[in-house]
């Protein structure tokens, strides 16, 4: 029983991943049955595109339809106007028509990534005819029947089969951003009095940036969503540009926090800083778990008491003069951390908002208004 349960949980945990897996085999297959039996050239094609433009979620399969249907379409009416307009009877004049449609549909999609299915679509206007005994004309229009169907194949399951939406993915992204944030902040805090695992933190920086690149993408997909009525979750952008605020804290305490604290200092400071790590660290994992679960946000009110002892401490420090007679870079080291932990404690404000936004009842809320 046991066994089973865990079993079930990591099945649980990857059901995003197991959901793609079934849109694209179902996508793949009802592209194959639909382009034979329109007879379709090459349904080879259909299938291709199907995979394509299935994606993690409706809103990342809309850009893909999007980018691959104008870029077909685009790389069909050129190959086949060079196909036409400039008539070859040799296998030179073929490769001279080959590089002038693939030399500036390269160079297009070189600057433009979502356009880089013209170059192949001409390509195979260009040279299926020399196969099949075909005019280019025809060649044209079954390319784009064939990534017709399976496009809009692939758009259907999207939509239709375990459809996935952006706006619950990133939920799921957004809480594994905070608990890094977490696990960065209570590593720097810790190096003002032991100092740091700097291979430690490299390692959880470089995670943050990873997340925050595909949070970012995520976003996109939702406000996507959201545009095209899709989805009618809370506003995304409040959300992300607290956790990139976050971010730069954290970025902030690392430059403040490159050497730990003068020996008189760390002893006045040791017991509350370990306490506004230890509490801002608990409140940014409970929001990660609140996100993650769609419940409301959890108590900020440790954070406030937290952050007002520390306040209180280094006024104390200031007072006694502790920080003079030491370099001026430790001194701005000194201030630099209370000023980003203020600017942290205002941003984690915000984060508190914009989880209450994205619990279970906000988002019915905002569904029932959007209806």
């Amino acid at each position: 029983m046991t066994r089973a349960r865990q079993l079930f949980d990591r099945i649980r945990a990857r059901r995003t991943q197991l959901g793609l897996a079934i849109r694209v085999t179902v996508a793949a297959t009802a592209a194959y049955a639909i382009a034979t039996a329109l007879h379709l050239l090459l349904p080879l094609w259909a299938v291709l595109t199907s995979l394509i433009v299935t994606q993690m979620s409706v809103g990342r399969s809309l850009k893909a339809t999007r980018d691959y249907m104008l870029g077909t379409i685009g790389g069909a009416l050129y190959g086949g106007a060079i196909a036409i307009l400039i008539p070859y009877s040799s296998e030179a004049g073929l490769l001279g028509l080959l590089v002038l449609s693939v030399a500036p549909l390269a160079f297009i999609a070189a600057i433009n990534p979502s356009l880089s299915a013209a170059t192949v679509t001409a390509v195979i206007v260009l040279l299926v005819p020399t196969l099949h005994h075909a005019d280019p004309l025809t060649s044209a229009i079954d390319r784009v029947s064939e990534v017709g169907v399976g496009a809009v194949t692939g758009l259907l399951v999207s939509f239709l089969v375990l459809p996935s939406r952006a706006v619950r993915q990133i939920r799921a992204s957004a809480a594994v951003l905070l608990e890094l944030i977490a696990d960065a902040l209570a590593e720097l805090l810790a190096g003002l009095t032991r100092g740091r695992d700097n291979d430690a933190l490299h390692r959880i920086q470089d995670g943050i940036g990873t997340a925050m690149v595909n949070l970012n993408a995520i976003g996109s997909e939702a406000e996507r969503e959201r545009a095209a009525r899709l989805s009618s979750g809370p506003d995304t952008g409040p959300l992300l540009r607290t956790i990139l605020r976050l971010r730069h804290d954290v970025v902030m305490i690392g430059r403040a926090t490159v050497v730990p604290l003068p020996v008189e200092v760390q002893l006045r400071l040791a017991a509350p800083l370990s306490e506004v790590s230890t509490v801002i660290a608990r409140f940014l994992r409970s929001a990660a778990g609140a996100l993650r679960e769609g419940v409301g946000a959890p108590p900020i009110h440790p954070v406030h008491v937290a952050l007002q002892r520390y306040a209180e401490a280094v006024a104390s420090v200031r007072q006694d003069g502790l920080i003079r007679g030491h370099a001026s870079d430790t001194a701005e080291r000194f201030f630099a951390l209370g000023f980003s932990l203020e600017q942290m404690h205002q941003n984690l404000g915000d984060l508190d908002r914009v989880v209450g936004e994205w619990s279970e009842a906000s988002t019915d809320k905002t569904a029932r208004v959007a209806e």
